[in-house]
């Protein structure tokens, strides 16, 4: 006769390891610690201090380039002088609000789709409803007056070229991924095709397409606009990159959720839509933040096709022969921007998965 046991279930202690003490040990747990410890300090205060000095204690803060010309730090009254200009570029200087409420809906969109509690179908309908409002209020349907996409620029090009990029990537991205692995001999070569040669060729070499090549391509007299091709080259460039995470995503998971799945007599489109995918799609969400990154930042690329993103007004701004060469301090100011922004998103990516974690162990 056989007596079963009940024995407890154990969770998994949830206390936070002491990060401090694994500093102290890895700074200075031994001789050879910290010595490299201490050499790496000085090394860090030689460079910091004359970068503090130019950057603070030395800045011109304010006045005209006659005032920066007499001291020797950096010229942060040109940033105050050329901050329009940086950060709008060539848009109408009396409706920049609404490039700013563009960049703001934008934002504040992804912000919301950032939080798991908003993570349903309807945040579909949410992505195209707000991109097509910014995209009207940047034309200017709030006043009715047409801003054309040659005087779009500064950091609202950026941000609508990396996020549209990144939302119209995304369900080509999918499809591809699942075309890779289809068992239709035809389509999978395609998908491979594909993907192959968009991750074999630069960006700028798909830009210089968009933009020299493909309008060749296009009837007598029909024409489309630059900043449009722009945008559907990126869409067309990242996806390649993105079936490749949702790749591996797919192969990431067992057999036993395929097979437990046409246990159940799923199709295949639910079996996708319903267990496969949302566990795919979260294990590469590391890949997914760092792929947008990467596409914040590449967006400089267009200048070669004419268009000008945030660096680049940035650069223009530094040719005005009133502020001749204050490169510096405008490369200082869009590297700041650039860094604050990836720098948050490298944080939530690791703030989401501490919470997908600790919602996994709590079932």
């Amino acid at each position: 006769m056989t007596i079963a046991v009940w024995e407890p279930r154990l969770r998994p202690s949830r206390r936070r390891p002491d990060r401090w003490a694994a500093w102290r040990r890895g700074l200075f747990g031994s001789p050879l610690n910290i010595a490299i410890t201490l050499a790496l300090a000085l090394l860090a205060l030689a460079a910091a201090a004359p970068a503090l000095r130019w950057a603070l204690l030395d800045a011109t803060w304010g006045g005209t380039a006659q005032d920066c010309a007499a001291r020797s730090g950096a010229c942060w009254a040109f940033i105050a002088e050329k901050w329009r200009f940086i950060v709008f570029g060539l848009y109408p200087n009396d409706r920049d609000w609404q490039a700013a409420l563009a960049v703001a809906l934008v934002a504040g969109l992804v912000i919301v789709t950032g939080l798991p509690r908003f993570w349903s179908t309807r945040l579909i309908a949410a992505w195209i409803v707000v991109l097509a409002l910014a995209l009207a209020v940047m034309g200017g349907a709030p006043t009715g007056r047409l801003v054309p996409t040659d005087k779009w620029g500064g950091l609202p090009m950026t941000v609508l070229l990396s996020v549209i990029g990144f939302a119209g990537a995304f369900p080509l991205g999918v499809a591809l991924a699942l075309a890779r692995r289809s068992e239709m001999r035809l389509l999978r070569w395609m998908a491979i095709a594909f993907i192959e040669v968009m991750r074999g060729i630069p960006l700028i070499a798909v830009l210089y397409v968009s933009t020299l090549i493909f309008p060749l391509m296009l009837p007598p007299g029909m024409a489309i606009d630059k900043l449009a091709r722009a945008q559907v080259a990126i869409i067309l460039f990242v996806s390649a990159y993105m079936a490749e995470i949702v790749r591996a995503g797919l192969q990431s998971l067992p057999t036993g959720q395929y097979e437990a799945s046409r246990a159940l007599g799923l199709s295949w489109w639910m079996m996708m839509r319903l267990v496969i995918l949302p566990q795919a799609l979260k294990a590469v969400i590391p890949a997914f933040v760092n792929l947008a990154i990467g596409l914040f930042l590449d967006t400089t690329l267009v200048i070669v096709i004419g268009l000008f993103d945030f660096l680049n007004t940035a650069r223009v701004a530094t040719t005005d022969a009133s502020w001749n060469g204050y490169h510096n301090e405008a490369y200082t100011f869009v590297a700041i921007v650039y860094f604050t922004v990836s720098y948050a998103a490298s944080r939530y990516s690791l703030w989401l998965e501490a919470q997908l974690r600790a919602r996994q162990d709590s079932k």
